[in-house]
């Protein structure tokens, strides 16, 4: 089981030692993260990978898997190192400790989570600030703003070092008062919003003083993603949607619009990329529908293999209900292929209605056949020149060279504080 020892003490040279802390590193859904902490490392970062526990699903990409064995997953430690975290933090620095513990309280009282799992947050928060002492760590930063960063906030309360946050959404949207969106912006060191939309709200939580501290530096695709020779639009009728199969992604109203089609007389084919919860009603509405022949849902894949999915489809098609703003949509501009997609959150940042894509209002089935309709009918070459448009932004706003350098400044600027 990894734990801190699965790593030495990294290597900073001219840069800083940060820690990268998430409630579970790796995880499928995280490439983003992994390949925003390795542009650090490039950029003459030491970088310490923490998580508070281990991803609970199976890690298809080798790569996760090499990162899993650098990653001190907190909740794997004994419990004589917690122990010892506990008694180090309370007893050698007691004011510090009230003040953490009262913080402590102040967060359970607004959130849903209560004030039990926010003292267990305070306990790994000692174990935290441990690891991040024997690390000579500078600065935390946290992906979501959920409880892996109420951990680095009670941290820092502990005399642990400077921290600061991405916020994605739409989690923290949906409860950002049992979030303590707002406590958390006043103590961070600054805090990364991945879109436009995404700084708006965080802007409604916080008052405008703080609003200097919010940036905008968005997730990135991979050079994979860019470098992969981008193949003409295949002329067949195959649809792919990635990600976790979930009621916020709308793969159930994905599926009623393919039996819609097929009522219509047009065949088209869909190939789901992922796994999740909602799987098993999925294969029950594919087989209710009569879709057996046209629906192939493959579980987890590797990076090639999503890249190999969107490659031999003809459209990215994606009715999210809530989203932040999807990797897979850059990745499929990345790769040459138009997107199908909702008018929510960010997502209208990056598709833009019959340039690039098509955008639906989320839920509305028939307005998502008629855009899988257009796309079925249209000539490979016009959907190529839409797949254009998106490639030219994506490339221009999802680099990750562009997007880390304005992070390493960030902390660089903020670090050590």
């Amino acid at each position: 089981m990894p734990n801190s020892r699965a790593q030495p003490k990294a290597s900073k040279g001219n840069g800083l030692t940060l820690a990268y802390l998430t409630t579970q590193y790796p995880k499928v859904s995280h490439t983003f993260i992994r390949r925003e902490l390795r542009e650090m490392e490039r950029r003459g970062h030491g970088v310490v990978r923490l998580a508070i526990r281990a991803s609970d699903a199976l890690l298809a990409d080798p790569v996760d898997q090499e990162e899993a064995g650098k990653t001190c997953h907190c909740l794997s430690l004994p419990i004589w190192r917690h122990g010892l975290a506990l008694l180090r933090a309370s007893l050698g620095r007691p004011k510090a400790f009230a003040k953490a513990m009262e913080c402590a309280f102040a967060m359970g009282r607004r959130s849903q989570r209560g004030l039990i799992k926010h003292l267990a947050y305070l306990l790994e928060a000692c174990t935290l600030l441990l690891i991040l002492d024997e690390k000579k760590v500078d600065h935390v930063h946290v992906h979501f703003g959920t409880n892996a960063t109420a951990v680095a906030r009670l941290s820092r309360c502990l005399g642990g070092p400077s921290y600061s946050f991405t916020v994605h959404g739409p989690d923290e949207f949906d409860s950002a008062i049992g979030f303590d969106l707002n406590g958390k912006i006043n103590d961070a060191a600054f805090v990364v919003a991945i879109t436009d939309y995404c700084a708006a709200q965080l802007r409604r939580w916080c008052p405008p003083k703080q609003w200097d501290k919010i940036h905008i530096i968005h997730c990135t695709v991979g050079d994979d993603f860019f470098n992969s020779p981008r193949t003409p639009t295949p002329a067949n009728n195959t649809f792919c949607c990635v990600g976790r199969l979930a009621p916020q992604k709308g793969q159930l109203i994905l599926i009623e619009a393919l039996a819609l089609l097929k009522q219509q007389g047009l065949e088209a084919n869909l190939t789901l990329v992922g796994d999740g919860e909602l799987r098993p009603l999925i294969e029950a509405k594919v087989k209710e529908y009569g879709l057996g022949a046209r629906v192939t849902i493959t579980g987890y894949v590797s990076e090639a293999e999503v890249r190999r999915h969107l490659e031999a489809s003809r459209a990215l098609a994606l009715p999210s209900f809530a989203e932040g703003l999807p990797m897979v949509i850059m990745e499929s501009f990345a790769m040459g292929r138009p997107v199908i997609s909702t008018y929510i959150a960010g997502i209208p940042e990056l598709v833009r209605n019959h340039e690039n894509g098509w955008l639906v209002p989320a839920g509305n089935v028939e307005q998502l056949v008629t855009a899988m309709s257009e796309a079925l009918a249209m000539p490979d070459n016009r959907l190529d020149e839409m797949a254009a448009v998106g490639h030219d932004l994506t490339y221009k706003h999802h680099r990750t060279s562009t997007e880390g350098a304005k992070l390493s400044q960030l902390f660089s600027r903020y670090g050590r504080t």
